[in-house]
């Protein structure tokens, strides 16, 4: 049973562990919980860790409004030579279905093959089965077509705190018109 009675040091390590064996980013909420201690005491902790964590191997970074353990990105191709890179495991195809849904979210399937100029069924299907993107409502008017949405799956795929941390689709776009000459 957790004990609120943990010191400060004591209480560090018990975060610590909690976020090691986690595969996903633990909100504030959540690890306060687990350990048995309150938010306003567990969040200074957590960012002691992330300082204690700079400069090292492994770091401690916000992730998908929560916190989680991750490599540095320096030593990123040292990781892909042991680990195949998750992003091969995303098709060109649903790679950019998903941009155009992370930037012009809500949207709806017919939007997407508006601007992708092709059907989007099995696309967005696989994006769903991956959980990177669900369902946030329906559109107002004829047949309420579904409007499609990112997820904290998708987030932390990616390793972002927020949306607001994509980069700026005007970049994003000159980066894509390079690739295609």
């Amino acid at each position: 049973m957790p004990d609120e009675n943990h010191n400060e040091a004591e209480l560090k390590r018990i975060l610590e562990c909690l976020l090691f064996v986690s595969g996903e980013p633990l909100t504030p909420d959540k690890l306060a919980k687990l350990s048995g201690c309150e938010k306003a005491r567990a969040e200074p902790l957590l960012r002691e860790l992330e300082q204690d964590y700079r400069g090292r191997g492994v770091v401690l970074r916000r992730i998908a409004g929560g916190w989680q353990f991750s490599s540095a990105p320096q030593y990123a191709e040292y990781i892909e030579r042991l680990c195949r890179p998750r992003l091969q495991q995303i098709s060109k195809a649903s790679l950019e279905t998903l941009a155009i849904i992370a930037y012009r979210q809500p949207i709806t399937r017919q939007e997407i093959e508006t601007i992708r100029q092709v059907n989007v069924d099995g696309v967005v299907a696989t994006l769903l089965e991956k959980s990177l993107i669900r369902e946030v409502g329906r559109r107002e008017g004829a047949g309420r077509p579904i409007l499609y949405g990112t997820t904290g799956e998708f987030l932390s795929f990616f390793g972002l705190n927020s949306l607001a941390q994509l980069p700026p689709w005007a970049e994003l776009a000159e980066a894509a018109a390079e690739e295609g000459e």
